[in-house]
Protein backbone atom coordinates (compact mmCIF):
# COMPACT_ATOMS: atom_id res chain seq x y z
CA UNK A 1 0.00 0.00 0.00
CA UNK A 2 1.41 3.37 -1.03
CA UNK A 3 1.78 5.92 1.72
CA UNK A 4 1.99 5.66 5.49
CA UNK A 5 -1.72 5.29 6.17
CA UNK A 6 -4.68 3.39 4.78
CA UNK A 7 -7.25 5.15 2.61
CA UNK A 8 -10.08 6.81 4.55
CA UNK A 9 -13.00 4.52 5.38
CA UNK A 10 -15.43 4.73 2.46
CA UNK A 11 -19.14 5.42 2.34
CA UNK A 12 -19.08 4.34 -1.31
CA UNK A 13 -16.70 2.41 -3.57
CA UNK A 14 -16.75 2.63 -7.35
CA UNK A 15 -15.06 -0.20 -9.23
CA UNK A 16 -13.55 -0.46 -12.66
CA UNK A 17 -14.69 -3.75 -14.19
CA UNK A 18 -12.28 -5.33 -16.66
CA UNK A 19 -9.18 -6.73 -15.00
CA UNK A 20 -10.14 -5.17 -11.68
CA UNK A 21 -12.99 -7.58 -10.89
CA UNK A 22 -13.05 -9.86 -13.94
CA UNK A 23 -10.48 -11.32 -16.34
CA UNK A 24 -11.36 -10.22 -19.88
CA UNK A 25 -8.11 -9.65 -21.76
CA UNK A 26 -8.39 -12.80 -23.87
CA UNK A 27 -11.92 -11.81 -24.95
CA UNK A 28 -10.92 -8.24 -25.80
CA UNK A 29 -7.81 -9.46 -27.65
CA UNK A 30 -9.87 -11.87 -29.76
CA UNK A 31 -12.49 -9.24 -30.67
CA UNK A 32 -9.84 -6.62 -31.36
CA UNK A 33 -7.83 -8.81 -33.71
CA UNK A 34 -11.00 -9.94 -35.50
CA UNK A 35 -11.72 -6.26 -36.11
CA UNK A 36 -8.18 -5.39 -37.18
CA UNK A 37 -8.14 -8.26 -39.69
CA UNK A 38 -11.49 -7.23 -41.16
CA UNK A 39 -10.23 -3.65 -41.52
CA UNK A 40 -6.94 -4.73 -43.17
CA UNK A 41 -4.82 -3.70 -40.18
CA UNK A 42 -1.98 -5.85 -38.83
CA UNK A 43 -2.87 -7.88 -35.73
CA UNK A 44 -1.81 -6.85 -32.25
CA UNK A 45 0.14 -9.03 -29.88
CA UNK A 46 -1.48 -9.84 -26.57
CA UNK A 47 0.87 -7.37 -24.90
CA UNK A 48 -0.10 -4.63 -27.38
CA UNK A 49 -3.76 -5.19 -26.61
CA UNK A 50 -3.10 -4.84 -22.89
CA UNK A 51 -1.08 -1.66 -23.46
CA UNK A 52 -3.38 0.03 -25.96
CA UNK A 53 -6.92 -0.73 -24.79
CA UNK A 54 -7.78 1.91 -22.20
CA UNK A 55 -10.26 4.46 -23.58
CA UNK A 56 -13.86 3.81 -24.56
CA UNK A 57 -14.48 2.57 -28.09
CA UNK A 58 -16.24 5.77 -29.16
CA UNK A 59 -13.08 7.70 -28.29
CA UNK A 60 -10.43 5.23 -29.52
CA UNK A 61 -11.89 3.84 -32.77
CA UNK A 62 -12.19 7.12 -34.75
CA UNK A 63 -8.49 7.70 -34.15
CA UNK A 64 -7.60 4.13 -35.13
CA UNK A 65 -9.93 3.56 -38.08
CA UNK A 66 -10.77 7.06 -39.28
CA UNK A 67 -13.94 7.42 -41.37
CA UNK A 68 -14.59 3.66 -41.15
CA UNK A 69 -14.69 3.59 -37.37
CA UNK A 70 -18.42 2.77 -37.17
CA UNK A 71 -17.92 -0.23 -39.46
CA UNK A 72 -15.09 -1.35 -37.18
CA UNK A 73 -17.29 -0.79 -34.13
CA UNK A 74 -19.97 -3.10 -35.50
CA UNK A 75 -17.43 -5.83 -36.27
CA UNK A 76 -15.90 -5.56 -32.81
CA UNK A 77 -19.23 -5.68 -31.01
CA UNK A 78 -20.47 -8.56 -33.15
CA UNK A 79 -17.50 -10.71 -32.22
CA UNK A 80 -17.50 -9.52 -28.62
CA UNK A 81 -21.18 -10.39 -28.09
CA UNK A 82 -20.56 -13.86 -29.51
CA UNK A 83 -17.87 -14.78 -26.97
CA UNK A 84 -17.86 -12.50 -23.91
CA UNK A 85 -20.22 -14.36 -21.56
CA UNK A 86 -18.72 -17.81 -22.24
CA UNK A 87 -15.23 -16.48 -21.50
CA UNK A 88 -16.16 -14.43 -18.45
CA UNK A 89 -14.21 -15.22 -15.26
CA UNK A 90 -14.14 -13.48 -11.89
CA UNK A 91 -10.69 -12.60 -10.62
CA UNK A 92 -9.57 -14.30 -7.39
CA UNK A 93 -10.89 -12.53 -4.31
CA UNK A 94 -13.25 -10.26 -6.24
CA UNK A 95 -16.57 -11.46 -4.85
CA UNK A 96 -15.35 -11.76 -1.24
CA UNK A 97 -14.15 -8.15 -1.48
CA UNK A 98 -17.55 -6.97 -2.74
CA UNK A 99 -19.33 -8.94 -0.02
CA UNK A 100 -17.04 -7.50 2.67
CA UNK A 101 -17.76 -3.93 1.55
CA UNK A 102 -21.51 -4.50 1.41
CA UNK A 103 -21.28 -6.05 4.87
CA UNK A 104 -19.78 -2.77 6.11
CA UNK A 105 -22.69 -0.81 4.61
CA UNK A 106 -20.67 0.62 1.73
CA UNK A 107 -22.58 1.64 -1.41
CA UNK A 108 -21.06 -0.03 -4.49
CA UNK A 109 -21.11 0.92 -8.18
CA UNK A 110 -19.22 0.15 -11.38
CA UNK A 111 -17.77 2.69 -13.82
CA UNK A 112 -16.26 1.11 -16.92
CA UNK A 113 -15.37 2.05 -20.48
CA UNK A 114 -17.02 -1.17 -21.67
CA UNK A 115 -20.30 -0.56 -23.51
CA UNK A 116 -23.06 -0.31 -20.90
CA UNK A 117 -25.27 -3.01 -22.43
CA UNK A 118 -22.44 -5.55 -22.47
CA UNK A 119 -21.22 -4.51 -19.02
CA UNK A 120 -24.62 -5.01 -17.38
CA UNK A 121 -25.05 -8.36 -19.12
CA UNK A 122 -21.78 -9.53 -17.57
CA UNK A 123 -22.74 -8.27 -14.12
CA UNK A 124 -26.06 -10.16 -14.35
CA UNK A 125 -24.33 -13.27 -15.71
CA UNK A 126 -22.16 -13.47 -12.59
CA UNK A 127 -25.14 -12.72 -10.32
CA UNK A 128 -23.36 -9.63 -9.01
CA UNK A 129 -26.16 -7.16 -9.70
CA UNK A 130 -27.16 -7.66 -6.06
CA UNK A 131 -23.97 -5.87 -4.99
CA UNK A 132 -24.18 -2.73 -7.11
CA UNK A 133 -26.45 0.28 -6.86
CA UNK A 134 -25.54 1.40 -10.39
CA UNK A 135 -23.52 -0.07 -13.25
CA UNK A 136 -22.30 2.66 -15.62
CA UNK A 137 -20.62 1.87 -18.92
CA UNK A 138 -19.41 3.73 -21.98
CA UNK A 139 -22.06 5.99 -23.59
CA UNK A 140 -24.27 5.92 -20.47
CA UNK A 141 -23.04 9.38 -19.45
CA UNK A 142 -22.37 12.39 -21.67
CA UNK A 143 -18.64 11.64 -21.48
CA UNK A 144 -16.75 8.49 -20.57
CA UNK A 145 -14.07 7.72 -17.97
CA UNK A 146 -11.74 9.51 -17.06
CA UNK A 147 -14.28 12.35 -17.16
CA UNK A 148 -16.14 12.69 -13.84
CA UNK A 149 -19.58 12.41 -15.53
CA UNK A 150 -19.82 8.60 -15.09
CA UNK A 151 -18.86 8.91 -11.42
CA UNK A 152 -21.65 11.40 -10.79
CA UNK A 153 -24.10 9.08 -12.55
CA UNK A 154 -22.88 6.06 -10.56
CA UNK A 155 -23.53 7.89 -7.27
CA UNK A 156 -27.01 9.18 -8.15
CA UNK A 157 -29.52 8.07 -5.54
CA UNK A 158 -26.86 6.87 -3.11
CA UNK A 159 -26.89 9.97 -0.87
CA UNK A 160 -23.07 9.95 -1.18
CA UNK A 161 -21.31 12.74 -3.06
CA UNK A 162 -18.04 12.28 -4.93
CA UNK A 163 -15.16 13.08 -2.61
CA UNK A 164 -12.84 11.65 -0.01
CA UNK A 165 -15.53 9.28 1.27
CA UNK A 166 -15.56 7.50 -2.11
CA UNK A 167 -12.94 5.00 -3.29
CA UNK A 168 -12.35 4.58 -7.01
CA UNK A 169 -10.85 1.10 -7.37
CA UNK A 170 -9.06 0.16 -10.59
CA UNK A 171 -5.93 -1.21 -12.16
CA UNK A 172 -4.74 1.41 -14.67
CA UNK A 173 -3.71 5.03 -14.99
CA UNK A 174 -7.08 5.98 -16.46
CA UNK A 175 -8.74 4.81 -13.23
CA UNK A 176 -6.40 6.94 -11.14
CA UNK A 177 -7.10 9.88 -13.46
CA UNK A 178 -10.85 9.39 -13.13
CA UNK A 179 -10.57 9.23 -9.34
CA UNK A 180 -8.62 12.48 -9.27
CA UNK A 181 -10.90 14.22 -11.78
CA UNK A 182 -13.91 13.43 -9.59
CA UNK A 183 -12.23 14.14 -6.25
CA UNK A 184 -12.37 10.50 -5.10
CA UNK A 185 -9.66 8.38 -3.49
CA UNK A 186 -7.61 6.38 -6.05
CA UNK A 187 -7.18 2.77 -4.97
CA UNK A 188 -4.91 0.83 -7.33
CA UNK A 189 -5.30 -2.97 -7.24
CA UNK A 190 -2.65 -4.80 -9.24
CA UNK A 191 0.48 -6.83 -8.57
CA UNK A 192 2.99 -4.06 -9.31
CA UNK A 193 3.11 -0.79 -7.34
CA UNK A 194 3.15 2.56 -9.19
CA UNK A 195 6.37 2.99 -11.15
CA UNK A 196 8.47 6.14 -11.04
CA UNK A 197 6.97 8.60 -13.52
CA UNK A 198 3.92 6.44 -14.28
CA UNK A 199 1.58 8.98 -12.73
CA UNK A 200 1.84 12.75 -12.63
CA UNK A 201 2.14 12.34 -8.90
CA UNK A 202 2.02 9.20 -6.80
CA UNK A 203 0.98 10.84 -3.54
CA UNK A 204 -2.52 9.88 -2.51
CA UNK A 205 -2.59 6.63 -4.51
CA UNK A 206 -3.22 3.61 -2.31
CA UNK A 207 -1.81 0.43 -3.84
CA UNK A 208 -2.84 -3.13 -2.99
CA UNK A 209 -1.25 -6.14 -4.71
CA UNK A 210 -4.53 -8.05 -4.99
CA UNK A 211 -8.18 -8.09 -3.92
CA UNK A 212 -7.42 -10.25 -0.87
CA UNK A 213 -5.17 -7.54 0.56
CA UNK A 214 -7.87 -4.91 0.08
CA UNK A 215 -10.49 -7.21 1.60
CA UNK A 216 -8.32 -7.61 4.71
CA UNK A 217 -8.33 -3.84 5.15
CA UNK A 218 -12.09 -3.67 4.63
CA UNK A 219 -12.72 -6.33 7.27
CA UNK A 220 -10.66 -4.29 9.74
CA UNK A 221 -12.87 -1.23 9.24
CA UNK A 222 -15.16 -0.16 12.09
CA UNK A 223 -18.71 -1.52 12.31
CA UNK A 224 -21.14 -0.88 9.42
CA UNK A 225 -20.66 2.57 8.00
CA UNK A 226 -23.90 3.69 6.38
CA UNK A 227 -26.55 1.01 6.07
CA UNK A 228 -26.79 -1.80 3.61
CA UNK A 229 -26.05 -1.30 -0.05
CA UNK A 230 -29.15 -1.42 -2.22
CA UNK A 231 -30.23 -0.95 -5.83
CA UNK A 232 -31.86 2.28 -6.97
Amino acid sequence: MTGATAPPAPRAAIFDWDNTLIDSWAIIHDAMNTTLAAMDHPPWSYEETRDRVRRSLREAFPELFGARWEEARDIFYGRFRAIHLDGLAALPGAEPLLAALVGRGVYLAVVSNKHGEHLRAEVRHLGWDRYFGRVVGATDAARDKPDPDPVRLALQGSRVAAGRAVWFVGDTAIDVECARNSGCVPVLVRESPPERGEFAESDGIFHFPDRWALESLVRALPAPISGRNRSF
